[in-house]
């Protein structure tokens, strides 16, 4: 299988989109929202056509600055994120939105202070440490009968280097399109797309190393390497079929959904792609490469 001959150009190729992810963030930073930086968030609907975003948002900032964010939503409605408002704050910011004459419902007023958006971020990061966790446990345990030539437990952290793979990429992505624009933010809704991506990468993975497991038991003097390369070709089309459906879905939920899904649904579209690639072209090589690292150390 072509995947194990040139895994050094697919190790070369995950490692530059990983560093230009982790580049990204260094320089950019994570444009994070409302739920882990702290402020309010204000949906409003007007009963006629909704006055210009650049109205909006001049208004906004007479009362709160020029940090706030402005995004369409719906046909007639405004998601107005800003810095957290007291009470009278809010209801300058009803007063200036009115200005026009322009009625308007107020759907929705959230407000979060920044010691709880500073645990929010918390909880998520140990959400996702967590998961990588039980997922290594989980693959040992799963293969615990497998100690030859590579051994159970380098399963699951083979399986970690990857998911961290599809981690970095989307998180990278973010922090690009973050800072060319202010309405893609690292928020819950984020998270949530991370952790369904850890799921559907993992899954992807483990029906590559179960095959891998399989073909062991009936050729057990079969090269390692030839084995790998057996177990991905058998499971390639599986894959790829899987994954493209998900894509054909998540293209048309992009598209067509509502604009509160827009973020989450272009996180798991990049995860969900950067899962695929790193189950086949990752994941499955680094135990060819593990096993013959322990060849020479043996023969040294």
């Amino acid at each position: 299988m072509f995947v194990v001959t040139y895994r050094k150009f697919f190790y070369i190729l995950s490692g530059s989109l990983v560093a230009l992810s982790i580049l990204a963030v260094l320089v950019y930073g994570l444009n994070f929202g409302i739920d882990f930086k702290g402020g309010s968030i204000l949906e409003i609907k007007y009963q006629a056509t909704r006055p210009e975003m650049s109205f909006v948002r001049d208004e906004i900032s007479k009362v709160v600055g020029p940090d706030a964010s402005v995004r369409p939503i719906g046909e007639n409605g405004y998601v107005i994120r800003m810095r957290s408002l007291s009470e009278p704050e809010r209801q300058q910011v009803l007063v200036a939105l009115a200005s026009k004459g322009e009625k308007f419902e107020e759907q929705r007023f959230d407000s979060i202070g920044p010691l709880l958006g500073s645990e929010s971020a918390k909880k998520s990061l140990i959400s996702i440490v967590l998961v990588l966790v039980m997922i290594v446990l989980f693959i040992a345990f799963a293969f615990r009968k497998v100690s030859e030539p590579v051994s159970s437990w380098k399963y699951g952290i083979i399986a970690v280097i990857a998911l961290a793979h599809d981690l970095f990429i989307p998180t990278g992505f973010f922090a690009i399109l973050g800072h060319f624009n202010p309405t893609i933010e690292i928020d819950t809704l984020f998270v949530t797309a991370l952790l369904v991506i850890l799921g559907f990468s993992v899954h992807d993975t483990i029906v590559v190393f179960d095959r891998v497991r399989e073909n062991l038991k009936f050729n057990r003097h079969q090269p390692f390497d030839q084995t790998v390369g057996q177990s991905i070709s058998q499971t390639f089309t599986r894959s790829i079929n899987t994954s493209l459906t998900v894509v054909l879905a998540l293209i048309v939920l992009y598209f067509v959904g509502g604009e509160v899904t827009h973020n989450f649904t272009l996180a798991l579209l990049v995860g969900i792609i950067a899962g695929t690639y790193s189950s086949i072209f990752l994941g499955s090589p680094l135990l060819v490469t593990v096993e013959r690292w322990q060849n020479k150390k043996l023969n040294k």
